[in-house]
């Protein structure tokens, strides 16, 4: 039995423990829901959640313990000389058996050992799932019986669910810190071992950016070079033009929206909007690449100018226009949460709509607005897409926005693109980038945060 019918039936029985442990409530004091403790719903969730939790974390060490414990048995049925390869090798073969398992290797193309040991494989796994079947809704069973008998007039199965939901955030929360908390620390020890080939300063304050390996040792550039401020530099240019476009239309759009349009054109405009931001960066990065760098560099080339083919104004104005909502929409909730008795003060005291803007709304939502750009500074930075189809790869220390640059997240896509080891500066100046990038971000948060905090108005 595969793990998805395995957990249609578990959910089946959570489904008739539910009304079980419903009909044992009710059937205690016969009929009388008031004399019970809980509502009849608590203690139908209570046998429903005793009979789906323990069954699934059996399910859960089962599929983690199983592919350990049959590799190892394959691996001992196995010819001596096959057993005795050096451990690379040895994975290659079991690669092999597994693909002949999971058919994306014909089995005509494999030798007879690979394909007895995929035999004998796939026979480990059957009776792997059988069991793994029986035992979970075995325990599934006896989990809802016994809980059933647990329930009687004056248990407090609503204290038990509640506990059980809390606990269930608690984890949810613990796994969302250790994520992060392992993706910072795997890009931080790769950048570590990154570091101990390229110092630090010579990454972050150098000038020159070519990673390339040689195949001699005589060839120009075979240590390589990792100055990474040409990628800062285009970093900071792309997103600087994207900003002088987003800013003051967003900005603009959300004073708009939230002050004067009506609520007919505001409940249309706004969805509208907001549509900018669903759409996927590709096409983003297509209509950069086809439409406004050709249109830039056309436009320039008429009045005299040496335009790229791929520059960073086009991609910055895609991006721009990418971002808006993130500045508009955010805007417009903030502006819209200063309350009206600020406004209507202003009228009273005879101030113009356009003086009660400028002097009252918007140093009362400055806060959120702040916050809002630096999100969108943010978005801006780790933005990749539209700038792989856009801004072109070469490492120049311009600024220049006519001319062809490159970004911190199109080298970390440039560098980890095809099979890599991960034995070489090459490889690992992506994860130092990664970290950086990860910094600056953080750094914005944490501002943008301060700001808010520091100059929120609080009204009653």
């Amino acid at each position: 039995m595969s793990p998805s019918i395995l957990l249609i039936l578990l959910l089946i029985l959570a489904y008739v423990g539910f009304y079980a442990g419903k009909k044992r409530a009710v059937g205690c004091v016969e009929g009388k829901v008031k004399f019970l403790h809980s509502l009849p719903g608590f203690y139908g969730f209570y046998v429903s959640l005793w009979s789906v939790i323990p069954a699934l974390l059996i399910t859960l060490i089962w599929l983690i313990v199983e592919p350990v414990w049959m590799t190892q048995a394959v691996t001992a049925q196995l010819p001596e000389e096959m057993i005795n390869l050096p451990p690379e090798r040895l994975n290659l073969v079991l690669n092999d058996i597994r693909n002949v398992v999971n058919g994306s290797t014909l089995a005509t193309q494999s030798d007879s050992v690979i394909l007895d040991a995929a035999s004998h494989y796939e026979s480990l796994q059957s009776l792997s799932h059988w069991l793994m079947s029986f035992v979970t809704i075995g325990l599934s069973m006896a989990c809802m019986w016994i809980s059933c008998q647990r329930i009687h007039q004056h248990y407090r199965a609503r204290n038990a669910v509640e506990k059980a939901v809390t606990g269930g955030m608690v984890i949810c929360s613990t796994i969302a810190i250790f994520t992060t908390l392992g993706i910072v620390s795997s890009v931080a020890y790769e950048s570590f071992l990154f570091f101990q080939s390229v110092p630090v300063f010579d990454f972050l304050f150098g000038l020159d950016w070519s990673p390339q390996t040689a195949m001699r040792s005589d060839q120009v550039g075979s240590s390589g070079a990792f100055g990474a401020i040409p990628l800062f530099t285009g970093t900071l240019l792309v997103s600087l033009i994207a900003m002088l476009v987003a800013v003051p239309i967003g900005l603009m759009s959300a004073i708009y929206l939230s002050e004067f349009a009506g609520p007919t054109f505001r409940a249309t405009a706004k969805p509208t909007l907001e549509i900018l931001a669903g759409i996927p960066t590709v096409v983003y990065g297509f209509f950069a690449a086809l439409t406004v760098a050709p249109f830039i560099r056309e436009t320039g080339e008429a009045m005299g100018l040496s335009v790229s083919s791929e520059s960073a104004l086009a991609a910055g104005l895609v991006m721009g226009v990418m971002i808006i909502p993130f500045v508009s929409s955010l805007s417009d909730d903030v502006i819209n949460a200063v309350p009206q008795s600020l406004r209507d003060g202003a009228y009273a005291l005879g101030a113009t709509q356009a003086e009660t803007i400028k002097q009252i709304i918007f140093p009362a939502a400055l806060p959120g607005i702040v916050g809002s750009i630096l999100l969108a500074v943010s978005r801006a930075i780790g933005e990749t897409m539209i700038l792989v189809m856009a801004a072109g790869l070469s490492a120049n220390l311009t600024f220049n926005p006519f001319e062809a640059v490159t970004t911190v997240t199109v080298q970390i896509v440039t560098l980890l693109v095809g099979d890599q080891e991960f034995d070489s500066p090459k490889t690992l100046a992506a994860f130092a980038l990664g970290l950086v990038l990860f910094v600056v971000t953080l750094m914005l948060n944490v501002f943008a945060l301060y700001i808010v905090r520091k100059y929120r108005e609080q009204y009653e």
